[in-house]
């Protein structure tokens, strides 16, 4: 079994096929059902972003998984496949390791450094969980690319190499003014109530605007999020919240409108935001950091009205300075993908060493149960003395040579020697995958109370 990734992100598609490529929760599942359904997949999860659709699995074969991954992905996405195609990109096996710890990093992300890429990882692997899609494998994947973002993150100066998808959207409205010169005493406008829409209150409510709106579909998700802004204390800011309903009005009154939510169509059409534009007095800035977008992309047009979506922020981030940090990211990275590639290899001796000590200790209890046959007079504290001393002697027969194997089995190249052990020693393949599915099992419970 092999690691096998799938996928597009702003990178190699433009912002149109993202959208339509989107999957909501519900199809994320469907999807994860049907790749197991699947004949090359024997465990999947998918990461999926306002930016990025990555299908994870672990295959038995290269070609066959590749071509059933974008079959799927175009199945569930609604994208053609021979549209999809040209914008997919493969990893496999360090190459997909590599590549996952770099996005965990922010390395990949469309500003470089962003830290919320974890907590989405975070809950790729809880889905995959939840469904029992995700197994050893890939629990261990993500588990160690969640460690590898945050020791990137409190050993490096990475957080420094950009700023949150927030804070660069609310610099590119504010242009050449800084975010807290241009939002101080500014009426804002927040619609949805989900962890991006959320961090943008409260990034909003910091730079010193001096009214923040919530609306939200669930009118009580809105209202916790109003209540939890009024009690953060220090801000000066007020916040209440609003029925969806409610936006054209609010629209006319806001100066600074950030929108993220999870609807299939647009939340803001441009005839809504000209409206709004005709009523007002003062130019309207308007944050658009949903995928697929909310906001109408016409509605830059209208005068008076500023926009920018997440197409305008990838030209914007395209060109910016690659900080030192990077680097030092860069190696961390590296160093982590060669030590997960060591550690996977070695795990995968494991149950034939298991299997090989199992068979000893079988020949050890059979020659001695064989020895008291011919030596029926031995008392108690004899035969407990011959059954230690044939115990150590095989023990320390096979101490070297089975930690020489693990060593080189973590090595490149080393996958081979577990196969070996298995035919000098003709051990029962069914004894070696009767360790593995126990190994799995205490794995998944393991990794499943770490998240």
């Amino acid at each position: 079994m092999s690691l096998l990734v799938v996928g597009l992100s702003h990178r190699s598609a433009p912002v149109s096929i993202l959208e339509r490529a989107s999957l909501p929760a519900d199809t994320q599942a469907k999807l994860l059902q049907d790749t197991l359904a699947a004949e090359p997949a024997a465990e999947a999860t998918v990461l999926a972003t306002c930016n990025r659709i990555e299908l994870y699995a672990d295959v038995d074969k290269f070609h066959a998984g590749v071509a059933e991954l974008s079959t799927l992905l175009a199945q569930h996405s609604g994208v053609g496949l021979d549209e999809l195609t040209p914008y997919l990109y493969v990893h496999y096996e360090d190459r997909a390791v590599h590549h996952l710890f770099s996005v965990a990093c922010g390395l990949d992300s469309m500003v470089v450094g962003e830290g919320q890429i974890l907590g989405q990882i975070k809950d790729t692997l809880a889905l995959g969980q939840d469904l029992h899609t995700a197994g050893r494998l890939l629990n261990d994947l993500f588990q160690q690319a969640l460690r590898v973002g945050k020791r990137a993150h409190s050993e490096t100066g990475i957080d420094r190499a950009g700023q949150s998808l927030v804070t660069f959207g609310l610099e590119q409205l504010a242009q050449d003014t800084d975010v807290e010169t241009w939002a101080k005493g500014k009426r804002a406008l927040v619609i949805g109530a989900g962890s991006m829409s959320s961090l943008a209150a409260a990034t909003l409510a910091r730079s010193g605007v001096s009214e923040i709106v919530i609306a939200n579909r669930t009118l009580a998700r809105a209202e916790r999020l109003a209540q939890i802004l009024g009690e953060a204390g220090g801000t000066g800011v007020a916040a209440r919240a609003v029925e969806m309903v409610a936006v054209g009005d609010e629209l006319t009154r806001a100066d600074v409108v950030v929108s993220c939510t999870g609807a299939t169509g647009l939340v803001l059409t441009a005839e809504a935001v000209e409206d709004a534009a005709r009523v007002r007095r003062a130019p309207l800035f308007l944050l658009d950091l949903a995928m697929p977008r909310d906001i109408d992309a016409a509605a830059h047009r209208i005068p008076g009205v500023r926009l920018v979506d997440i197409e305008s922020l990838a030209e914007a981030s395209a060109d910016a300075p690659m900080a030192a940090d990077v680097d030092q990211v860069r190696g961390i990275v590296s160093d982590e993908v060669a030590a997960f590639g060591a550690a996977q290899r070695a795990a995968h001796i494991t149950p034939t060493v298991v299997a090989l000590r199992t068979m000893a200790a079988e020949v050890v209890a059979g020659e001695v149960a064989r020895l008291e046959g011919r030596l029926p007079g031995l008392d108690d504290k004899q035969r407990a003395e011959i059954t230690q001393t044939v115990r150590r002697v095989v023990d320390k027969l096979l101490h070297a040579p089975t930690v020489r194997v693990k060593q080189l089995a973590s090595e490149p190249g080393g996958a081979g020697y577990a196969d070996a052990l298995r035919t000098l020693f003709d051990l029962d393949p069914e004894t070696v995958a009767s360790v593995s599915r126990a190994d799995l099992n205490d794995a998944d419970v393991k990794n499943r109370g770490r998240v």
